[in-house]
């Protein structure tokens, strides 16, 4: 068996498989490489051998080797502790982010080096190219694609060995090139959500770990409304699962939570998708990973994204001194929240991204966030 060049990810799903096919079509030696990286728990959600045939099927469809590799322990250090602990903390993490540094962009980078590749690609929705002697980060040509978001923490060494094959096409292309190829996967469902959950309840899946702690839930004004099971279970600007039914003297409009106390496990709500109790113009991120390897100035405008397929919104960056930021938006945001990515964008360029630490929302500012300068 010949030693490939490049090693792609192959999960199973349409994206990988055409990144592995455009790459063949270039004449590249080429082989896959399956990652599991979530041990089958037996609840019946687990699809990776599911995703696994598929992957050895579009291979051989191919005529590329085929690799396994178990990176369940590692995943489960690397990503799922930290998730538990944000969970317990009242934070609401982001696996994706840890996953692509810790697993996909670390250890299977090992794993192709050990088999003799000196790249790696995947699946992502991102481009990657070298301008002025570093290599960049860039938005994948389908914007409601681009997955450069989740990929923010990487660094000048990876970004140095990796392809991004399908960074280029949109969607509806990339499906027409599997069709027309063969590829089994052509027609198959996305992926959503967080992978180790699946198909299943979100709170029944965390509450294996983390058990049930009811508590109260508050409006603004410290009124009790209902109970809750545990604030670790909701997020800012969640409507779904508080099972607040009419409340006398309330008008019947849907309740949202705007606010967690961990240390009392009291959930805060209020009534009202765009409520005041939301709303934040001003954030503290922790340590900045900057893609470049450092900030373009101490202080400068550029554009942000607090969560997934956010529009860009423009800001002012400060860079302090222990390498975190202090961030301005132009324009009230809502549900920033702590524990999920802030991510800084130039233009189509991704310049990186940090872990949210607090905001100047009204609740997180009278239940002790740092305040705004």
């Amino acid at each position: 068996m010949s030693t490939p060049d490049i090693v792609v990810g192959v999960s199973g799903g349409v994206d990988s498989s055409v990144a592995a096919l455009m790459l063949v079509q270039q004449g590249l030696p080429v082989a896959g490489l399956f990652m599991q990286n979530w041990a089958d728990d037996g609840s019946g959600h687990c699809r990776a051998e599911d995703d696994r045939r598929d992957a050895v099927a579009v291979c051989g469809r191919l005529g590329i080797p085929f690799h396994f590799r178990d990176f369940s322990s590692e995943y489960w250090e690397g990503v799922f502790e930290h998730f538990l602990a944000e969970y317990a903390a009242g934070r609401t993490p982001n696996p994706d982010v840890l996953c692509n540094r810790e697993v996909k962009f670390k250890h299977f980078l090992e794993a192709a080096r050990d088999l003799g590749a000196e790249r790696i690609a995947t699946g992502h929705y991102a481009q990657v190219d070298q301008h002025r002697g570093r290599w960049r980060l860039l938005r994948g040509a389908d914007r409601g694609k681009d997955q450069s978001y989740f990929l923010h923490q990487l660094g000048q060494e990876q970004l140095a060995a990796t392809l991004f094959p399908i960074g280029h096409l949109e969607k509806s292309q990339l499906r027409r090139i599997a069709r027309d190829a063969g590829l089994q996967t052509h027609a198959k469902k996305d992926s959503t959500g967080i992978c180790f959950i699946g198909e299943r309840d979100f709170r029944e899946f965390l509450g294996q770990y983390l058990p049930a702690r009811r508590g109260e839930i508050r409006d603004p004004d410290d009124q009790v409304i209902a109970t809750h099971p545990g604030v670790f279970y909701f997020t800012l600007g969640q409507r779904e699962g508080l099972n607040i039914g009419g409340v006398r003297g309330r008008p019947a409009a849907p309740w949202f939570v705007v606010g967690k106390d961990v240390a009392r496990n009291i959930l805060y709500v209020d009534q009202g998708h765009d409520s005041a109790y939301l709303q934040s113009n001003w954030l503290r991120s922790e340590p900045m990973h900057w893609i470049s390897g450092a900030p373009p100035a101490t202080e400068f405008e550029c554009s942000a994204q607090t969560r997934y397929r956010q529009p860009d919104e423009p800001c002012t960056v400060r860079v302090r001194d222990d390498g975190t930021l202090d961030v301005h938006f132009a324009g009230p945001q809502r549900a920033v929240t702590p524990g999920q990515s802030l991510v800084l964008y130039d233009g189509m360029e991704c310049l990186g991204g940090a872990v949210i630490a607090a905001t100047n929302a009204p609740l997180e500012r009278r239940l002790g966030a740092p305040p705004s300068p």
